[in-house]
């Protein structure tokens, strides 16, 4: 599958609700990934932004696929992986 039109934005968590799923990707709120310290979220589409995306105030950026992988990749979004003794 290609991902070459898709794009993704993070927000707080708070605008969750200002969210149209019909529009999005993802299918509901209980779907989403959260950042580690559950403060920020995203979303992702393909093609144009859809409206919803214009109702958000906190959005800190808007990335596409690679960008995305590289930043699920920090220890902001996965915890690091805690090696047996």
């Amino acid at each position: 599958m290609s991902y070459e039109n898709r794009e993704y934005c993070i927000f707080n968590v708070n605008e969750i609700g200002l969210i149209n799923f019909d529009q999005v990707c993802e299918t509901s709120a209980d779907t989403l990934r959260k950042s580690v310290d559950q403060t920020l979220t995203f979303v992702k589409w393909d093609g144009d932004e859809p409206p919803c995306i214009a109702n958000l105030t906190t959005v800190v950026g808007k990335y596409t696929h690679t960008e995305m992988l590289a930043i699920m990749e920090t220890e902001a979004w996965t915890v690091p992986m805690q090696m047996p003794e």
